[in-house]
């Protein structure tokens, strides 16, 4: 009630980083976070013995890098949400000038790891993909940019964004990776609306993607197969897309039980791009309905945090982080059932894969960082003022 009266609670600048950080964070928020987590090792103990055993090593060797790259990226995620909104744009800004270099010189210094695609770097212990973490850096520049464009005699922000995305959705595509490339331009799209942008030039933004996208299915042979395979009535049982659709109808909605499921012995990427599939058939509909939940829950508070935000970089960063962290959750699990063409796109915190558990800590670190209760942080306080 305090807050509803009185605006955003303050807390005195002189506190200890700790509990201030503890008092302004959101806790809810968090929780989600930190759950995926913990079901993401749940499901990990189940679909990655069947791979360790491919791979002839011990039963639960990608379950524990996947515990070790999931702590990492919890700890990264808590000391980024300490950070105030200036630290978190030079963050974003030193992150993407090294991003951006990694992604370069993919084509010199990449691999495939026979997959078609050149997106990582191997370093033998591990692999790098600079995607995942050039997509947090460059939400955070492109809002920065943007709000520059505010300001009175500011430069062409929203110009200079547009361009340094095109760029890079142009890098992307020619890997090609058309998952992470529709995500930037999707994170980028959503802070370009929010900042006042004319719906004529979103409609034309909107058909230039159509005329792009028709472009790369006549000339990528990559592409093509993927929509083909989509558009297709029969689903081969053979493929990935076969074996996760019978494996969801299989778990309907209990589940088969711990243990009991057969998908993980057929997916090369159960633990990856189609661990949904792991959950629906051993842990049925109510397992996936909880994962639903929580991304929901993340987004949507969020967002209900930044819109009373009256700070433009912010606003508009907070809302490219949480939108891109639900969209690509939404990509993962629609690719699942076969209502997206497949992408290769990992679910957030609950797939393996060290880039992808890193990157999202930074990413929603960010958004913690700049979801947290600062005084007078809100825009109808400011509103209030003005009219007085």
């Amino acid at each position: 009630m305090t807050e509803m009266v009185h605006g955003s609670i303050p807390v005195p600048a002189g506190d200890p980083i700790i509990p201030r950080w503890w008092r302004t964070i959101d806790k809810i928020t968090l929780s989600c976070v930190l759950i995926l987590f913990a079901i993401g090792l749940l499901l990990g103990l189940a679909s990655s013995p069947p791979l360790a055993a491919r791979n002839h090593l011990p039963p639960f060797y990608y379950v524990s890098r996947q515990a070790v790259f999931g702590l990492m990226a919890m700890g990264v995620m808590m000391l980024v949400s300490m950070l105030s909104p200036t630290m978190v744009r030079r963050l974003g800004v030193l992150g993407f000038a090294l991003a951006f270099a990694a992604l370069a010189m993919l084509p010199v210094l990449g691999t495939d790891f026979g997959k078609g695609a050149i997106r990582w770097y191997s370093l033998g212990f591990a692999s790098f993909q600079p995607s995942e973490f050039l997509k947090p850096a460059f939400v955070v520049v492109a809002a920065w940019f943007m709000a520059a464009s505010y300001e009175p005699g500011g430069p062409p922000g929203r110009l200079f964004s547009f361009g340094l995305m095109i760029v890079i959705v142009l890098i992307l595509a020619l890997q090609p990776d058309f998952g992470q490339a529709s995500l930037i331009l999707f994170a980028w799209g959503v802070m370009y609306f929010v900042s006042g942008a004319p719906m004529t030039l979103l409609s034309g933004i909107a058909a230039s993607v159509a005329v792009a996208g028709t472009f790369a299915y006549s000339h990528s042979e990559h592409f093509a197969r993927r929509i083909d395979g989509f558009l297709s009535a029969d689903v081969d049982p053979r493929t990935q897309i076969g074996y996760a659709t019978d494996a969801i109808r299989e778990g309907g909605f209990f589940g088969v039980g711990l243990g009991e499921g057969q998908v993980k012995w057929s997916l090369p990427d159960a633990h990856t791009d189609f661990i949904i599939a792991v959950a629906a058939e051993e842990y049925g509909m109510i397992l996936v309905i909880l994962i639903i939940a929580l991304y929901t829950v993340v987004v949507v508070r969020s967002l209900s945090r930044l819109k009373r935000e009256r700070d433009p970089f912010i606003r508009l960063a907070g809302t490219g982080l949480a939108c891109a962290f639900g969209v690509q959750a939404m990509i993962n699990m629609g690719v699942a059932v076969r209502l997206l063409p497949a992408k290769g796109m990992t679910l957030p915190f609950v797939s393996y894969g060290g880039s992808s558990l890193i990157a999202g800590g930074i990413a929603v670190g960010m958004l913690l960082a700049l979801t947290r209760q600062r005084p007078q942080n809100a825009i109808g306080d400011f509103l209030s003022s003005r009219g007085e």
